[in-house]
């Protein structure tokens, strides 16, 4: 059986294997006038494995619904893993990760686990278009960026009653996004590296290598702890020209939660990624595609 990937919008993607189902984040379940597949996770009824890249609820939200009716492992930060035992999951379904080590999946698969950054989230409201060119914001302390995150929560809020139920709903007490994380999937066909927000330690991603990386294309870009002083297509680009996979797929660009996410127009993207890995292909699958992936 080929690798094929799925993608449920936002960061959320099931990759199936010849033998296992394998969720990259759970995030499925959108208001009711968003960009989305038109599902929910409690459709979801076969998984294996939930891989959490962190614990926002655009990412985290769903992954209690699909473990509880699966019964599928779920592997993510130790924040990650208090929030799901809160919602009930058994201890015996979920494994804590935090960087540094490599996990057996079964079937011939496993996942290694390299600690991120998470995009910096806190230096705007509503995300801008990629080819816009974001400067500034360097340097700033923790409780500075706290408080610029306070006046984004407050904007999120403002956002009418559809927005403000579905915040309410998906609100499980997480206390940040827990560590971000990347993984790289050693699967029977390819090495996969799988990312669900704009941040990285460029020395970690300089050496990881995979054949295909899903890359997230939102937000302003967090390199090494500080905003890209430049644009998110520059970001994206950088990335993938550290990474020099075979193949990229975007994610996290879709418009899922309008008045914060915009329908983002991946052109700038691809030239950016195509003018600094020329023999990159960029894939941009739609919602739930079935893609082989490698090959």
């Amino acid at each position: 059986m080929t690798t094929t990937l799925d993608w449920y919008g936002c960061a959320t993607f099931r990759l199936k294997t010849e033998n296992q189902i394998i969720f990259l984040d759970a995030y499925i379940d959108r208001v009711e006038h968003a960009e989305g597949p038109g599902l929910a996770a409690d459709d979801i009824d076969e998984c294996d494995w939930i891989v959490v890249g962190h614990s926002h609820f655009d990412h985290l939200y769903g992954a209690e619904r699909i473990a509880r009716n699966t019964g599928a492992t779920i592997i993510g930060s130790y924040e990650t893993v208090r929030v799901m035992e809160a919602q009930g999951i058994p201890l015996d379904q979920l494994i804590c990760v935090a960087g540094g080590e490599r996990v057996d999946l079964g079937g011939g698969a496993s996942v290694s686990v390299y600690p991120s950054q998470h995009s910096c989230v806190w230096s705007h409201a509503e995300m801008e278009q990629p080819a816009e060119v974001c400067i500034g914001d360097l340097n700033l302390t923790l409780q500075e960026r706290t408080e610029r995150l306070g006046s984004l929560m407050d904007h999120l809020q403002s956002l009418g009653p559809d927005v403000k139920a579905h915040l309410a709903a998906s609100a499980q007490g997480d206390r940040g996004d827990g560590g971000a994380l990347v993984y790289l999937f050693h699967l029977p066909d390819g090495r996969l590296l799988y990312q669900d927000t704009s941040g990285h330690w460029t020395g970690i991603m300089s050496d990881l290598r995979p054949d295909v990386a899903i890359l997230a294309a939102a937000g302003r870009g967090n390199i090494d702890g500080e905003p890209i002083q430049g644009s998110l297509a520059q970001f994206v680009a950088r990335q993938a020209e550290l990474l020099q996979p075979g193949r990229v797929v975007l994610c996290h660009h879709d418009d899922w939660l309008p008045g914060f996410s915009v329908k983002t127009d991946t052109v700038p993207i691809v030239e950016a990624i195509e003018a600094a890995v020329p023999d990159v292909s960029v894939l941009e699958p739609g919602y739930v595609a079935g893609t082989a992936i490698f090959g």
